[in-house]
């Protein structure tokens, strides 16, 4: 299926074709290659510049901004095929694709997707940001049930750990936040309730777990019926109302917050009076959500709130 619906594009047909057939060796060797990258990715990076773990990029060009996935193969080819991006990052200089995380879980097709995702960013190493979602979080606040295991096992036999430890590497090498100057803020899951500085975004994974930050942006996810903060169901981070999200997108002078980490039956939801736009970019088992959504979003666009997004928004 994933093949049919690949056939306009050769490249992107080869590319999940080798996802399918990658070797242990060749998996291992791929993340190597990116964590490496990832490792020397400082100041100006193509379009974007980097601080710690924060990427900040101006109002030009166009990103295409995807959700958690979670071994979603299938939609994750359309994403890549509708979009044409891969043609768009080897023709314009500002160019992004962004994804907020959590790549793997809950989908058989976890490795494959980590492969693709690792592919693209060795080859269009300017223009591809890779976030770091709840699911890809340090072994303290790790998402739990953890199925990633499970699928490198399918896929690899017994040597699966080899390949398992060498994601665990790249997880703590993906960035926490992605800034847009007066427009956005992308984080996975919420904001950090106590942050005070944008320091706290770029360097959250350094003061972890003495500090909150990381945690907040990997777990937290926005209330509409309270005001500060109130204890996450999830067991990590929090749950957070309006006056939480109103002071962290002044203090960035920002005006809505893009995250995914929350699954909808419409793909996409918006909170907290269009300060927040959610997506989520995989269908079916054990959401089963109706739709996927990302986002195509225009960097020059300069929206007041996430209602306005909504012409970016795509759905699968």
């Amino acid at each position: 299926m994933v093949q049919q619906m690949t056939n306009q594009f050769k490249d992107l047909r080869q590319l999940v074709n080798e996802a399918l057939k990658t070797t242990e060796k060749e998996f291992v060797q791929l993340t190597d290659n990116v964590v490496e990258l990832l490792s020397k990715e400082k100041g100006r990076v193509g379009s974007v510049h980097i601080t710690g773990r924060l990427v900040e990029t101006q109002p030009k060009g166009v990103a295409t901004v995807v959700g958690d996935i979670h071994g979603d193969l299938e939609t994750l080819a359309q994403i890549l095929q509708d979009s044409r991006v891969t043609e768009k990052m080897q023709r314009e200089e500002h160019t992004l694709l962004i994804f907020l995380g959590d790549y793997g879980d809950r989908g058989i097709y976890s490795p494959e997707v980590y492969y693709i995702v690792l592919k693209l960013k060795e080859a269009y190493p300017e223009h591809v940001v890779l976030m770091r979602g709840n699911h890809e979080g340090p072994e303290d606040i790790l998402a739990s049930p953890h199925d990633l295991p499970t699928h490198l096992h399918r896929k690899f036999g017994e040597e699966w750990p080899k390949a398992y430890e060498k994601l665990r590497q790249l997880f703590d090498q993906l960035y926490n936040a992605v800034l847009l100057k007066e427009r956005y803020i992308m984080l996975h899951g919420g904001v950090p309730s106590q942050a005070k500085s944008i320091e706290d975004l770029a360097y959250a994974h350094k003061r972890h777990p003495h500090e909150t930050h990381l945690e907040e942006m990997l777990w937290s996810d926005p209330e509409e019926s309270i005001s500060g903060t109130y204890p996450s169901p999830r067991g990590a981070g929090k749950l957070f109302g309006k006056d939480v999200t109103d002071k962290f997108l002044k203090m960035l002078n920002v005006k809505v917050l893009i995250r995914g980490h929350e699954p909808s039956e419409a793909g996409y939801k918006i909170n907290h009076e269009g300060k927040i736009l959610t997506l989520f970019s995989r269908k079916g088992e054990p959401y089963f959500n109706n739709q996927a959504a990302c986002l195509q979003l225009d960097l020059t666009a300069k929206a007041e709130n996430a209602y306005q997004l909504g012409d970016f928004v795509r759905l699968l």
